[in-house]
């Protein structure tokens, strides 16, 4: 008898990044190439959790030979948890018991995840809970840039994500000129704030503001946020163009202080991975209104637009850079479990990463912080020569706004605040007299 005809399953989960179905296309290709039959599993782990083994199709060379030069998914995806447990039920483990019996059902014993750390660790658990039958192959992806991949090589979206962010940035800068008016754009980046510099370093946004700019042993206050906007703005008022693009990390949400973040959004909601649902915050209406308060308090108008540009990134047609790079990975997967049958080893799967132009497998947990069970992450290195000169061709104030008296006269005047009252009121943004923890809070 000849050897039983392997079966391969393709699904992703997580949000949508740049790339999606270049993996699919370069893993299907390379896997019917192999000999193997090849299905996609719709919806991520959502079906299979039910015990459905309905939602999944055959995939061919022709049904994908072009699609990795298109946004989204063909299999489309779903952030469905089947390591979740459900303790009131009789099998507190049934959305992954059922997982593990669809799979069987539908004779999987080859899995390609595509998605975030949520899903290699999905990914990982139904391995182990497969008992050997099964081996998977994870192919990482964020736009958000912020797993510590080797070498310093971005997530693959990342890119593309940016070079969208840049291009309607640029269209909003230039709105922002002719109508003399302000953006507040929110960016992706729930855990760091690559995407936001990379927006705006590359747009020439007139700032950005990112988490890990704030010291990391206490909560950011709002007010703090609030009061490098709001300088900034004056900073242009003085310097006569009163108007700009100001980019924000999402992930600013997640450090505030609980007191301010209660009173900004008393009803937040959580995925089924646990995570708060950024996109549902509306932290560029907030900061909106805060700023708008402080000038009219001063008896100023100033218009303020909101804009989050998160979903506009997610589902774009990826750039040439991206598709190179997940046909690479997805190439990598099947090499990486036609590597396991050969050899006959029998670990369960690993992630699939390039190093300096080499295809090399991780072993799951390998971005898991050991100390705290944790997804390491990739955070900006504010310290860093390239986030220095992301910091020269920001508009913010300066400890030289406050020590040169004709810049601090020009800057308090558009503030409409006496010199000494202005270096004293914001004199800790640079350093120079106070702390925000000991201002009286957010307005």
């Amino acid at each position: 008898m000849g050897e039983t005809r392997r079966r391969l399953a393709i699904l992703c989960g997580g949000g949508p990044a740049p790339g999606i179905n270049s993996v699919i296309a370069a893993a299907t290709i390379e896997a019917v190439n192999s000999g193997w039959e090849v299905v996609g599993i719709l919806d991520g782990f959502e079906h299979l959790m039910e015990g459905s083994t309905e939602h999944v199709q055959s995939l061919s060379i022709l049904d994908v030979s072009r699609i990795h030069v298109t946004g989204g998914s063909i299999l489309y995806t779903s952030r469905a948890n089947p390591t979740q447990r459900d303790e009131g039920a009789a099998d507190p483990d049934w959305r992954m018991a059922n997982t593990v019996k669809a799979l069987r059902e539908l004779g999987i014993d080859l899995l390609v995840t595509i998605g975030g750390d949520d899903t290699a660790f999905s990914a990982s658990e139904v391995a182990r809970a497969a008992g050997g039958f099964l081996k998977v192959a994870h192919v990482p992806k964020t736009i958000d840039d912020d797993l510590p991949l080797p070498g310093g090589i971005p997530t693959f979206g990342f890119e593309t994500a940016r070079a969208v962010g840049v291009e309607l940035v640029n269209n909003l800068m230039t709105d922002a000129m002719t109508t003399r008016r302000w953006f507040f754009v929110v960016a992706m980046g729930r855990s760091a704030g690559h995407l936001a510099v990379g927006i705006g370093k590359a747009a020439g946004a007139t700032l950005t503001v990112i988490a890990e700019e704030f010291p990391k042993d206490r909560p950011i206050r709002l007010r703090h946020v609030v009061d490098i906007i709001e300088t900034a703005m004056l900073k242009r008022v003085a310097h006569r163009r009163p108007f700009g693009v100001a980019i924000l990390a999402e992930g600013l949400a997640l450090r505030m202080a609980p007191e301010d973040f209660e009173r900004a959004w008393p009803n937040f909601e959580r995925d089924e991975h646990g995570h708060i649902r950024l996109g549902e915050l509306n932290l560029d209406e907030v900061l909106e209104d805060q700023v708008k308060r402080r000038f009219a308090a001063r008896g100023d108008k100033v218009t303020i637009v909101a804009k989050n540009i998160g979903y506009e990134l997610r589902c774009a047609p990826p750039i040439p850079f991206d598709i190179e790079y997940t046909r690479d990975l997805g190439y990598g997967a099947i090499d990486y479990l036609r590597t396991l049958l050969a050899e006959g080893r029998e670990e369960p799967g690993a992630m699939i990463t390039t190093q300096e132009q080499q295809l090399v497998p991780l072993p799951f947990g390998s971005f898991t912080d050991p100390a705290t069970g944790r997804t390491r992450i990739r955070e900006v290195n504010v310290d860093s020569g390239s986030y220095r000169v992301a910091l020269e061709y920001m508009i913010r104030l300066e400890r030289n706004d406050l020590e040169d008296p004709a810049n601090l006269g020009a800057i308090a005047a558009a503030a409409k605040m006496a010199p000494h009252a202005f270096r004293e009121r914001y004199g800790y943004l640079v350093g120079m007299c106070g702390d925000p923890d000991d201002e009286a809070g957010p307005d």
